[in-house]
């Protein structure tokens, strides 16, 4: 199962600078494919109902980065692990940290390969690698977002993300259906949520909003 168009668009990315996260993307986006989904739920976010069976994720709140007839990833952006300095992750990529400063929030983006890291930011700062996702949220696959961020030119939301929620064909679907999550918008606001404990509350009080 092989995802060509979206296999060479990671591809490119892999090329263009110091990976976060390109080995994941590339790796994933030729697992998913690039398949046309009737009702894609990619940019929107998933809330946990409180039907909810899974303990891992009750009462989560995962931005959808990719749903297609041959799966689905998100990142769940309300199980906050602390904030790192910015320095420590780019000193862990073998990066440059001199000019390195602040923080940035990390966060437990799902049970799958919680050894890899994802990006999240809001767009009003791109790199070659970014990808806006929905209106105001994008992804970047390369470290260069991290030097921004360390230099204070960064974005004005991001966090780190370790690991990815996945779901294989037909499976989220199936999960959909039964009414186990509940759609909402991809706001900004509730995906760089100040306080990521309130997400889930605050999330389900949106339902029922017209995306």
């Amino acid at each position: 199962m092989h995802g060509t168009e979206l296999a060479s668009k990671a591809a490119r990315h892999a090329r263009k600078g110091c990976c976060v996260a390109t080995a994941a993307l590339l790796f994933l986006a030729m697992a998913l494919g690039a398949g046309a989904q009737e009702r894609s739920v990619a940019g929107q976010l998933l809330v946990a109902s409180e039907s909810m069976s899974d303990p891992r994720f009750r009462e989560t709140v995962i931005y959808m980065i990719e749903h297609n007839e041959d799966g689905a990833l998100g990142l769940v952006v309300n199980r906050p692990l602390g904030a790192a300095p910015v320095a420590a992750l780019m000193e862990h990529l073998g990066l440059d940290t001199r000019q390195a400063r602040g923080e940035i929030p990390m966060h437990l983006g799902g049970p799958v390969e919680p050894g890899r890291g994802f990006v999240l930011h809001s767009a009003d700062v791109m790199d070659e690698s970014s990808e806006e996702i929905s209106p105001g949220v994008a992804i970047s696959t390369t470290a260069n977002i991290l030097r921004l961020i360390g230099r204070g030119e960064g974005p004005k939301h991001s966090l780190f993300a370790f690991g990815y929620a996945g779901w294989g064909p037909g499976q989220l679907d199936g999960e959909l259906a039964r009414a186990d999550w509940v759609v909402i918008a991809g706001e900004t606001d509730v995906v760089f949520a100040e306080d990521p404990a309130l997400t889930w509350q605050r999330a389900m009080q949106r339902r029922g909003v017209d995306l």
